[in-house]
C-alpha cells in the first residue's frame, strides 16, 4: 500500500491512535496538508490521507503487515495506552492476539471505529 484515504469526523484525534501505536515513540506526528486531505507518512512510507466527513462514516478496515519485531512494539504501545485489542474482527476475542497463518495479529479502533489491524503473516 502506497496510501489510503481515510474518512474521519476529526482528523488529529483520529489519526493520533494510529500513529502512536504503529510509530516509533520518539517521533512527532507531522500532518500536511494535501488539497481536502491531511496526510500522516507511516514509518514504513505509507500515507494515511484523512479528509473530514461531517456525515456518517462507513467503516473501514486497514491491515498492516509487519515484522515479528515491529509487532511486539505495536502491541507494547497498544497495551501501555490501555486501548481494547481483539484477536479477531468480529470482537469475539477481548485482550487476545491470533496466531493465524504462523504469525501474530491483532484488531483494535481508532475513535471514528475503523478497524486496525497488524499481522506478521499475510
Amino acid at each position: 500500500m502506497a496510501h489510503s484515504a481515510r474518512p474521519s469526523v476529526s482528523v488529529s484525534p483520529s489519526a493520533r491512535p494510529i500513529h502512536a501505536t504503529t510509530q516509533a515513540d520518539s517521533q512527532p506526528i507531522s500532518f500536511v496538508r494535501f488539497g481536502p486531505f491531511w496526510d500522516v507518512e507511516l514509518d514504513n512510507h505509507v500515507t494515511l490521507a484523512y479528509i473530514r466527513a461531517d456525515e456518517h462514516l462507513t467503516i473501514e478496515h486497514y491491515a498492516f503487515l509487519v515484522s515479528e519485531e515491529e509487532f511486539d512494539q505495536i502491541f507494547e504501545r497498544i497495551q501501555a495506552r490501555e486501548l481494547p485489542y481483539w484477536a479477531d474482527p468480529a470482537h469475539q476475542q477481548p485482550g487476545s492476539i491470533n496466531r493465524n497463518d504462523g504469525g501474530r495479529g491483532v484488531y483494535w479502533n481508532d475513535p471514528n471505529g475503523h478497524y486496525l489491524e497488524v499481522i506478521t503473516r499475510p
